[in-house]
C-alpha cells in the first residue's frame, strides 16, 4: 500500500509553511548532505499515531497584485487537486474570510477530493473561537481551529485528515502487480517510452484510472507478466499549468515515486546528465525504490568505442550516491533495448524483495570485520554483535553494536559493499538501522 499524499493549500501568509514545518518536525532538515539529493522544502514524510503519509507544501511565490494572487492560488490548488488524496485548506482567522478563500473553496468543492478546512492563527481559543464560525460560509465542512506556530489543535486536524485515508481492504490483487514509475525532466521521452511499451506489448490489458488521482496508470503484459506503468509525463488535461515548473514536476515525481516499486529514471542522451536529473533521482533514492537509469535518444548520438564508457562514468559521477542503479541505453523512438528494459525491471523487482538468512549475513559480517577492523574513538572500539534482515522493498538490515556513535557512515558503507559483493542487490538501495546493545545482553 503506497503512502497517502496530503497537500496544504492556501493564500500567501496564512501559515502554510509554518504548518508544514510543525507537521514535518525536524525531518524537514536535509536528510543527507549529498549533491543531488533534493533539498527543496516541498515535501516531507510525516508519521502520526499508526499512520504515515507524504505531506506537500504547495507554497510558492507571494505576488503583489491581487489578480496574480488569485491565479497563483488557483494554480497551487490545481496542483493539490491533481496529486493529493486529501487536501488541507488553510485560512487565517486574523484576516477573516476573504474573496480569494471563497474562489479556492469553489475549486476544491468541484474536485470531489476530501478537504479538511483549517483556520490558522487561533493562538487563543477563548478569544478567537467565535471568529472561526464565519468559515462555515465556505461550504466545505467544519472549520478546525489551529495555531501552527503554537502547535495547538494539530491533533484534531490530523484526526480529520486520516479519516479520509483508504484502508488496505480491496487493494489485494492490484497491489500484487508491480508498479513502474517513469520519471525524468520534461521532453525526455517519457510518453514515447510508455507508448512504445504499449505498442510492442503483447496484450494491453486495460487503462485503469490511477486510484485516487487523475494520472492514468496503464496495465501492460509482457512475456506473461503484468506491470502497471505510472506515467508522470504530465496530466492528460487541456489546461496547461504555467506556474513554477520545477516545483510542479517535483511534486508530480514525488507522488509517482511514492506509489512505485521500481523507478525508471530517463535521461536525455543529447543533453547528458543534469542537476535536475540528480534531483529527481534523489527522490527515488531517498524513498528506497528500485532504480533503473534509462538513457534515451541513444540512436541520436554519434558513437565510438568509448562513448558508452564515458557516458556511464559521467552518470556515476553525478549520481555518486546511488552506485547500485542499473544503467541502460535505449531509444523510445525505435524501441531499441525495450526487451532489455523489462528484463532489468524483473531483476530489480527480485532484488528489492530478496531475503538473506541471518546465519549467512553474520558470516559475511564476521569476515568483513576480520578483514577491516571497526573504527575506535578515545580507546573505545566499535563491536558488531549481530546483523539480521528485517524488511524488503528496500532490503533493510538491523546491526546491533556496542556504541552507535562509533558506527561511522564509511564503515556501514563498507559492510554494504560486502553484502552487495555476495548477493548483488543490483538496482536497489539497501537500508541499515544501527541499534545499541549492552555487552551482557
Amino acid at each position: 500500500m503506497s503512502k497517502p499524499i496530503v497537500a496544504i493549500v492556501g493564500r500567501p501568509n496564512v501559515g502554510k509553511s509554518t504548518l508544514f514545518n510543525a507537521l514535518a518536525g525536524e525531518k524537514i532538515s536535509i536528510v543527507k548532505d549529498t549533491p543531488g539529493v533534493t533539498r527543496d522544502r516541498i515535501y516531507a514524510d510525516v508519521s502520526w499515531l499508526d499512520w504515515s503519509f507524504t505531506l506537500i507544501d504547495t507554497g510558492g511565490i507571494e505576488p503583489d497584485s491581487k489578480d496574480i494572487i488569485l491565479s497563483q492560488m488557483r494554480e497551487q490548488a490545481q496542483i493539490a487537486i491533481d496529486t493529493a488524496d486529501v487536501i488541507i485548506f488553510i485560512t487565517d482567522v486574523r484576516q477573516g474570510l476573504v474573496d480569494a478563500d471563497a474562489k479556492v473553496a469553489d475549486m476544491l468543492r468541484r474536485s470531489n477530493k476530501p478537504v479538511v478546512l483549517v483556520v490558522n492563527k487561533v493562538d487563543n481559543f477563548d478569544k478567537f473561537l467565535m471568529d472561526t464560525y464565519e468559515f462555515y460560509n465556505l461550504g466545505i465542512g467544519e472549520p478546525i481551529p489551529v495555531s501552527a506556530s503554537g502547535k495547538l489543535g494539530i491533533g484534531d486536524m490530523l484526526e480529520k485528515v486520516v479519516e479520509h485515508f483508504e484502508t488496505d481492504e480491496g487493494q489485494g490483487e492490484e497491489e500484487e502487480i508491480p508498479r513502474i514509475a517513469v520519471v525524468g525532466k520534461p521532453n525526455v521521452g517519457k510518453s514515447s517510452l510508455i507508448n512504445k511499451v504499449l505498442g510492442e506489448s503483447r496484450v494491453i490489458v486495460s487503462d485503469i484510472a490511477g486510484t485516487t488521482r487523475d494520472a492514468i496508470d496503464t496495465k501492460v503484459e509482457w512475456n506473461g507478466n503484468e506491470y502497471i506503468f505510472i506515467d508522470t509525463a504530465g496530466l492528460r488535461r487541456k489546461n496547461k499549468i504555467k506556474e513554477e515548473l520545477e516545483r510542479y514536476s517535483i511534486i508530480r515525481t514525488v507522488t509517482a515515486v511514492e506509489r512505485a516499486d521500481v523507478v525508471v529514471m530517463m535521461i536525455d542522451a543529447t543533453e547528458g546528465v543534469t542537476e535536475q536529473d540528480a534531483k529527481i533521482a534523489g527522490i527515488a533514492h531517498e524513498r528506497g525504490k528500485g532504480i533503473i537509469i534509462a538513457v534515451n535518444k541513444w540512436d541520436a548520438i554519434e558513437k565510438n568505442d568509448k562513448t558508452i564508457y564515458k557516458f556511464t562514468n559521467k552518470i556515476r559521477e553525478v549520481l555518486s550516491y546511488m552506485p547500485y542503479a542499473e544503467i541502460l541505453f535505449i531509444s523510445a523512438e525505435t524501441g531499441q533495448r525495450i526487451p532489455k528494459l523489462f528484463e532489468t525491471i524483473d531483476m530489480v523487482l527480485e532484488n528489492q524483495t530478496l531475503r538473506i538468512q541471518t546465519g549467512v549475513l553474520n558470516e559475511i559480517m564476521t569476515e568483513a570485520v576480520a578483514m577491516q577492523q571497526p573504527p575506535s574513538d578515545k580507546g573505545k572500539r566499535l563491536k558488531l554483535f549481530y546483523i539480521t534482515q528485517v524488511a524488503v522493498k528496500p532490503p533493510t538490515f538491523v546491526i546491533f553494536v556496542n556504541d552507535k556513535e562509533l558506527m561511522h557512515f564509511s564503515y556501514t558503507r563498507y559492510l554494504e559493499n560486502k553484502i552487495r559483493d555476495a548477493f548483488g542487490f543490483k538496482g536497489t538501495s539497501l537500508k541499515f538501522i544501527i541499534r545499541e546493545r549492552k555487552e551482557k545482553e
